[in-house]
């Protein structure tokens, strides 16, 4: 059964976009740590980060980093996080979390829950900064 990740790479699940390639995808988290929070992957179905051929880690890595810049000028804050943690979906992904205490990483904390028209907006602003 192919993941939450994939249904949104093929269309079946909608999702706000903030950069894609032929090969990577960037979108909001619907329930993001802080405004701004991005999920990068990519779009072929992996499970494990670390079990990805070399070159498309690197080409992740590499649109990952495209995407940060992007959202740190899109987003004001101090740095761009970033955690790599695999177990809630069973596809690789990484989180770049707007950042201005350590605090905005914590996984644990309550989540937001903001409107569609809410994210709509963000992933708008960020998608006006990001080249990928």
């Amino acid at each position: 059964m192919p993941s939450i990740f994939s249904r949104i790479v093929s269309g079946e699940i909608p999702c706000h976009k903030v950069a894609e390639t032929d090969r990577f995808l960037a979108f909001l988290d619907v329930m993001p740590l802080v405004e701004g929070h991005v999920l990068v992957i990519p779009k072929n179905e992996v499970d494990y980060i670390f079990d990805m051929d070399s070159e498309t880690y690197k080409a992740l890595w590499d649109f990952a980093r495209e995407v940060a810049i992007g959202l740190r000028q899109a987003i004001p804050c101090k740095r761009i996080g970033i955690a790599v943690i695999g177990l809630e979906v069973p596809h690789a992904h990484i989180h770049l979390v707007p950042m201005n205490e350590v605090g905005d990483i914590n996984f644990t904390r309550p989540k937001l829950k903001p409107s569609q028209e809410d994210l709509a907006a963000v992933a708008e602003k960020i998608r006006t900064y990001t080249n990928a």
